[in-house]
Parts: C-alpha cells; structure tokens; sequence
C-alpha cells in the first residue's frame, strides 16, 4: 500500500484547469519533492492530498484511504504563516494539541518534547512576533509533528528565508521527521535535491518524475570542467579525451571544457595526469548541472518564472 496514491487527478475552477490527470504515487517513508512553478498546480494538488480542497475528477488515496477519512494521519505546513503572532510559541503548540484532543498534562508534556525537537526551548516563552523567519518556520513544523501523524506535506516551507535558514530548517525536518512520509512543494531545485525522488509538474501536469540524478542523466545533463592551460597542445587534448566518455572536449579561447558524470573523482585524476605529463593547470572550474537546468529543458522556461 502506497503512503499517498494519486491517480487521473484533475481539478478545475471556472474555466480553468488547474491539474491535468495527475499520477503519482508515493511510497511509505519516502521524502518526495514536488517541484515546479507558481501557478503550475503544484500547490492546489497539496491542498487536495490533505483534505482542504476536493478534486474535480480522479481518486486521490492516503494510506488507503481518502484524505477526509485520513485527516488525523496528516500534517499540512501550508505556505502561509498559520501561528498566531499573539501568542507563545509554547501556548500556540498548546492551542494545537487541544485541537488534536490532548488532555492538559499530556498536552504539557507533548508540547514540550515538540520544542525540544525543533530547538525552540529557550525561546518557548516569548511571542511569536518577536520570531524570526526561521524561527516561526520551526515552530510551525512543530505544529505537524505531534503523536500519530504519518504523512507530512510542506507547501514552500522556505519561502522569504535566506540560505542559512533554509539549510537550517531542512537539517531539522530531516532529523524530527524522517520517520514519516515527507511530501515536500517548492520551486527550488536547491531544496529539492535532498529529496529521495521528484516530480517535475508544469502546468498542471507532471512534466517527468526520478530521483535528481536521474532527472539529470536522462536528459542528459552533465556537470562540467573548465580546465585553463594557458596553451593549446594535442597532448592535453589526449588526456582530457579519456574522461569524456565519448563526448568532444571542447575548446575555449584559453583552455578546454568537458563534460563529466563525477565531477569529484575526475578532477583529481585530471590534475595528475597533465602534471605527470608536464602540463601545468592555471586555473580548473567545475560546474554542476542542477534541478533547474532539467526544468528548463523539459519546459524551455525557468521553474522561477
């Protein structure tokens, strides 16, 4: 049994069609990422999977059964902030586990086992709105880990923090929640390379679907060497050719660039081989290929647009 099962999804308002016969299915504990522009219905299909908007046609299932019948087993991250400025981070956790139907004690004590998780302790007691970004994120993703929920869907968690704070805050979703299914929405590709597997979705349909590398491979998306030598000689030529796997090394105005699928492991080879030959490097620049780059070829627009 498949942790989410999506199937011929399509949903419509007015005249427009906003999901196009949508098929995805998620495996139980699996971390899926969700990657596509706004307005390409990545975010309308989150609201479906947890039970706050209907399909127009097509079956939608969570852990067998559909999201209305699941809802307990779900937590739904929205993009907007949902915690009440007002309020602590520890009486806003509180408010939640009352709804969730925790007892006062046991609300007390799952309360503060959520703080502990996401690193808020020490600032459990002051308002919301003296929270950073960051901050309010973590304590918002509190609010989806409590007791008995299985299937976390982030709709662009990240949105307006800086790199830092996203690095942070997917450290920690990683950590707390890595138990559960983890159904992530973003336009990121940074952010969703950590994921086990992606659908790209344009339009309201899924453009293709993979783990990053082969999204990147089988559209043949390769990372890149620059390698400046300062002279142009048929013996570097040579050797740059045994790493290209077939593909043309290619000459710039003081240099070569080629292709390769392992960056990491070629460039140290590169370098002694031209060393042991006599050939020096002034200046080696690897580049690599990114979730972005796939989008783009798929679609021939930015996944930002």
């Amino acid at each position: 049994m498949h942790a989410i099962e999506v199937k011929k999804l399509t949903k419509v308002y007015g005249k427009n069609q906003i999901l196009k016969d949508v098929n995805l299915s998620v495996e139980s504990g699996e971390f899926y990422c969700l990657m596509g522009p706004n307005g390409s219905g990545k975010t309308t299909l989150a609201a479906i999977l947890a039970s706050v908007r209907e399909q127009t046609e097509g079956a939608v299932e969570i852990m067998g059964m559909p999201p209305s019948g699941a809802r307990a087993l779900i937590g739904y991250m929205p993009q907007e902030n949902f915690s009440s400025p007002s309020l602590t981070g520890r009486e806003n956790l509180l408010y939640f586990a009352g709804l969730l139907g925790y007892r006062k004690q046991k609300a007390k004590e799952v309360t503060g086992d959520l703080l502990k998780k996401v690193g808020l302790v020490t600032d459990a007691d002051k308002l919301v709105s003296k929270y950073s970004g960051g901050m309010r994120k973590r304590l918002e993703l509190a609010t989806i880990l409590f007791e008995g929920i299985k299937i976390l869907i982030l709709d662009e968690p990240t949105t307006g923090l800086d790199p830092t704070a996203r690095r942070n805050f997917f450290e920690l979703l990683l950590r707390a929640g890595r138990s559960s299914t983890i159904f992530l929405i973003t336009h990121i590709g940074t952010d969703a390379e950590i994921a086990d597997r992606i659908g790209l979705i344009d339009n309201g349909r899924i453009a293709a679907e993979g783990t990053p590398d082969e999204l990147k491979k089988n559209n043949n998306l390769r990372n890149a060497i620059t390698v400046e030598t300062g002279i142009m000689d048929n013996g570097i030529l040579e050797i740059l050719n045994k790493f290209t796997d077939g593909q043309n090394v290619i000459e710039t105005e003081s240099g070569y660039k080629l292709s390769s699928d392992d960056i990491s492991e070629d460039i140290p080879k590169i370098i002694k081989e031209l060393d042991s030959r006599g050939f020096s490097v002034k200046r080696l620049e690897s580049t690599t290929s990114t979730l972005d780059d796939v989008f783009y070829k798929l679609t021939g627009r930015s996944v930002k647009d």
